[in-house]
């Protein structure tokens, strides 16, 4: 594994990514209750996250699963991956995990934790950088 390290215009340090699986109509209950122990600030912006599109998930209920067991394949449209970095903590880990699980409507979350390497920049001044979307396009949102 690479060690944390810095270019002219970034810093990479070890950060914790944290992904989950759920439904797209659960997305927001449990990112407002992660936000709440956690800010996911990323420089000058917060609440940073990634939202996969929607794909679908297969599983099968067996005995003890609050479904019932089934003998049926069963396969659920609408399901998204949900990815964020916190620091490596492991106290706020915990507390993000268990966030994620009491806020989601799965009986068994698809939850993960992974070490990476993630860019922090060191806010050098690109206002000239014609590569940037203010000046382009602009904003996506207009």
């Amino acid at each position: 594994m690479l060690n944390a390290f810095e270019t002219r215009s970034t810093t990479l340090q070890s950060m914790l990514l944290v992904m989950f699986q759920a439904p797209t109509e659960d997305v927001d209950r449990i990112m407002a209750a992660v936000t709440t122990i956690v800010p996911l600030a990323m420089g000058k912006y917060d609440s940073n996250s990634y939202q996969s599109a929607e794909g679908t998930e297969r599983y099968r209920p067996l005995e003890g699963a609050a479904a019932g067991a089934e003998s049926e394949l069963r396969k659920r449209p609408g399901v998204v991956d949900v990815s964020f970095e916190i620091i490596e903590d492991q106290a706020l880990a915990e507390k993000v995990v268990e966030m994620i699980f009491q806020t989601h409507s799965y009986q068994e979350p698809v939850i993960r934790l992974q070490t990476v390497l993630s860019s922090r920049s060191k806010g050098l001044d690109d206002s000239q950088n014609p590569n940037r979307w203010w000046n382009t396009t602009g904003d996506w949102k207009k």
